[in-house]
């Protein structure tokens, strides 16, 4: 029979994702965190190991059945999947950050402003709301940089301990949402595979509930 195939992004959202899967008793299997490999298997499922901003591209494509991806990714490229459940992993928070004597600045209501980010789509809509006109420098690095070398006088960034933003000087200024992992499921195998992924989706909801 054909697995079930997952999206799952790299680094710590894989294995918080993967111990889900097995405390909810879907996965029995250990799996090989520590490989450089892109497609694992267990007995039931094929797991593909990609960048966390590639796993709705993945799903909604139909390549992975089912993936795993924070809000600040789906929130940036708005795939057309199914959202059914909040794994409560990966919290962070989409802020705006910049250099604390900018804060007053921010907050004097400017009709313009700068801010460099990863997520041109989040800002833009983020300040389009406040009637501010943002100039976005999109950089796939390092974001913190920008306002230290002047290229933008804030950042939009998703911030989890905001060390990062300590050691180099900066701060929060205004937050703009949470964001956690959500299950996402593709959805024409939520209706063609239906006997397999509502099962997955029952049990990581009923382990989630307890």
């Amino acid at each position: 029979m054909e697995k079930i195939t997952f999206a799952l992004p790299k680094g710590r959202l894989f294995s918080q994702s993967i111990e889900i899967f097995q405390k909810s008793g879907i996965l029995s299997e250990d799996i090989d965190q520590n490989t450089r490999k892109l497609i694992l298997e267990s007995k039931d499922f094929r797991f593909l190991i990609v960048r966390s901003k590639d796993v709705p591209v993945y799903v909604e494509s139909g390549i992975a059945d089912i993936g795993v991806a924070g809000d600040d990714v789906l929130l940036e490229s708005n795939p057309d999947v199914y959202k059914p459940v909040d794994l409560k992993v990966g919290y962070c928070n989409i802020v705006v950050a910049g250099k604390p004597e900018d804060k007053e600045f921010y907050f004097s209501n400017p009709s313009n402003i700068s801010v460099a980010t990863k997520y041109p789509k989040i800002t833009q809509e983020y300040f389009s709301q406040k009637g501010i006109n943002v100039k976005i420098y999109e950089l796939y690095g390092s974001v913190e940089l920008a306002p230290l070398v002047g290229l933008a006088r804030f950042i939009v960034d998703i911030v989890e301990t905001g060390t990062t933003l300590r050691e180099n000087g900066l701060v929060v200024i205004e937050p703009i949402r949470p964001s956690t992992a959500k299950l996402i499921v593709n959805r024409i195998s939520y209706k063609l595979k239906s006997e397999k992924v509502f099962p997955i989706i029952e049990k990581v909801e009923e382990y989630l509930g307890k």
